[in-house]
């Protein structure tokens, strides 16, 4: 039931300034307005979010510079080496450098004011550059392992010194570029994801120093094409743990640590609460979830006090903050009656 259709219960409904500390509720009795307070709600932790957005910006150029400058080593000395594990982990580190570099426009995008446009500004620029991450090293994984089954069946010379020094160097660029990285990762979707990219491409490394032991001291050089398919394998769980996390943020589904039906309880269980249906719950970006639901009144309770209770209640149980609670008026006193023939079947219904 929407506000127009009660407005006769206008002793239900409550004001949005009483409230905005707690929820973002709507009375029955009047539309929210642009000018409203509910800015101050909804932005109260904006000051940890600027913090937390700066230093994971200055993550990613840190991480950015790093890892374009020894993508560039690895990719000459895997072409002139001849070897396709080092040329698999230049690719995994372009595809790095690429995820950084967007990560860093979507963190710009993201930190952009709301507009009458945009309501929620562009918080969702951050997921959008997860998921293409997330795609990329699909993308990746598949031109790794459709390589490494033609270097299976034709192996090729490889010169293993070069291989294990420059991989070695490249484990050590990557753990360093982690560790950069690991200081923006609680707050930020995005850091988390190139954090997989750069975490995956240390495993990578690994693999490649692995392949450069097996060439140079056992001239086992199918070593080199089996190493570049476990980097692929690598690159493909990274992938699909980022694509799983963003496509549940772009469908709006409900967060996975927040239990649907345990908030419909605690709503339920509120006092002065007798029905609640529309119930939704879904993250807009990262760390920001969201909540709306139509709650019915119980005859004697103020919507007022039961919004704010319920927006307390789904604070403290479940770590909710951004609730919208639309307030309903009491049922009719009336009893439907359905009247029914002697087999059971209703006829008619009468109040």
């Amino acid at each position: 039931m929407h506000a127009h259709e009660h407005g006769d219960h206008a002793e239900h409904g409550h004001s949005h300034h009483d409230h905005h500390d707690h929820a973002h509720q709507s009375g029955p009795d009047r539309p929210q307005s642009k000018h409203d307070d509910h800015d101050h709600h909804h932005d109260h932790g904006h000051g940890h979010h600027h913090h937390a957005a700066g230093v994971a910006e200055r993550s990613l150029i840190l991480a950015l510079v790093v890892t374009a400058s020894f993508m560039l080593v690895e990719a000459t000395v895997g072409f002139l080496s001849g070897s396709l594990a080092l040329l698999a982990d230049a690719g995994h580190m372009l595809a790095d450098a690429g995820a950084l570099a967007l990560a860093l426009v979507a963190q710009r995008l993201a930190g952009q004011p709301r507009t009458e446009l945009r309501t929620y500004g562009m918080r969702r620029a951050e997921v959008l550059a997860a998921f293409v991450n997330g795609m990329a090293l699909a993308g990746v994984a598949v031109l790794i392992l459709k390589e490494a089954a033609e270097r299976w069946f034709e192996p090729q010379k490889l010169n293993g010194n070069a291989i294990l020094l420059t991989a070695a160097l490249g484990l050590i660029v990557n753990l360093a570029v982690a560790g950069i990285l690991m200081r923006g990762r609680k707050d930020n979707i995005n850091v988390r994801a190139a954090l997989a990219h750069v975490l995956s491409d240390a495993l990578g490394s690994v693999a490649a120093i692995l392949a450069g032991v097996a060439v140079s001291w056992f001239g086992a050089y199918r070593a080199d094409p089996l190493l570049s398919a476990g980097i692929a394998v690598l690159v493909a769980v990274s992938g699909y743990r980022i694509l799983r996390e963003t496509t549940g943020i772009l469908l709006e589904s409900a967060p996975p640590h927040l239990d649907v039906v345990a908030i419909e309880g605690t709503i339920r269980t509120t006092p002065g609460v007798s029905e609640v249906h529309d119930l939704h719950v879904w993250r807009i970006s990262d760390k920001f979830d969201t909540l709306t639901a139509h709650v019915v009144l119980a005859r004697g309770f103020h919507g007022t006090d039961v919004c704010r209770e319920v927006a307390e209640r789904l604070r403290s149980a479940h770590g909710l903050d951004h609730v919208t609670i639309q307030p309903e008026p009491p049922r009719p006193d009336d009893l439907v009656i359905v009247r029914r023939s002697r087999d059971g079947a209703p006829l008619r219904c009468a109040s």
